[in-house]
């Protein structure tokens, strides 16, 4: 079922996105991923490569539906089509929300939120031509509130909501939509130094399995919320 399938990853060039990118290709799936910074996107692009030459590296902000679109148009030129999309892009700053600034919110809210209804929008109708997949990368913090988390609980809860409510406005295309919550990931995100000390966390490539396995389930069935966390917390 994932035979000469095509997927585009967002915030690819590093964490959980570049875990899952490597996981797709090693299994046969054509794809793109984007980033930001173009330094990033090269880097990551090159060391991809290794796994299969069918990648696309690109420069995009998904804060930007014109961004996106334009990262949607390149990869329907180098691959013919889109079949599956990985809206992963997140940013997490953890503040008291007295401290919290409009600046620090609205970055979180345009990024990990809006960022993701920039994704579909521009790749919708693709996914309508090829009764596609769109999975959003969330966090148990979409479910779970805590100190300091007030924009990053905000823009996750909102990811779960606008995931779900989308789900059922697309699967009369056969489009299948799933929200991810993972918890603690050993990444760079906010500041983190992987290192053997996070090896009871989920790693990225646990992140690529956990997505391989979505993609490959028959077509009449729907995980469409997925709590993924590690087997045993630090404690």
């Amino acid at each position: 079922m994932i035979e000469n399938k095509v997927a585009y990853i967002t915030g690819g060039t590093k964490g959980i996105g570049f875990g899952i990118a490597g996981i797709l290709l090693q299994n046969g799936i054509s794809l793109a991923f984007s980033g930001r910074n173009k330094e990033d996107v090269e880097k990551a692009e090159t060391q991809l490569k290794k796994f299969s030459e069918n990648v696309l590296g690109l420069v995009s902000d998904v804060r930007s539906l014109e961004s996106e679109q334009k990262a949607v148009e390149k990869i329907t030129d180098k691959f013919g089509k889109l079949d599956f999309v990985i809206a992963n892009a997140g940013l997490g700053i953890f503040k008291p929300v007295d401290e919290l600034t409009s600046e620090e919110w609205n970055s979180m809210i345009e990024t990990n939120l809006t960022g993701v209804f920039h994704t579909l929008k521009a790749s919708v109708e693709e996914l309508k031509k090829t009764e596609g997949y769109y999975i959003t990368i969330s966090s148990l913090a979409g479910a779970n509130f805590f100190e300091n988390g007030t924009g990053y609980n905000a823009s996750k809860f909102g990811v779960v909501g606008f995931t779900q409510a989308a789900m059922i406005d697309l699967r009369k295309y056969n489009i299948k939509s799933t929200v991810v919550m993972p918890g603690s990931v050993a990444t760079h995100f906010n500041g983190n130094e992987p290192s053997e000390k996070d090896n009871w966390k989920i790693q990225p490539e646990d992140m690529g399995n956990l997505i391989l396995d979505i993609l490959k389930m028959n077509p009449r069935v729907l995980p469409s919320k997925i709590e993924f966390r590690a087997t045993k917390p630090k404690s």
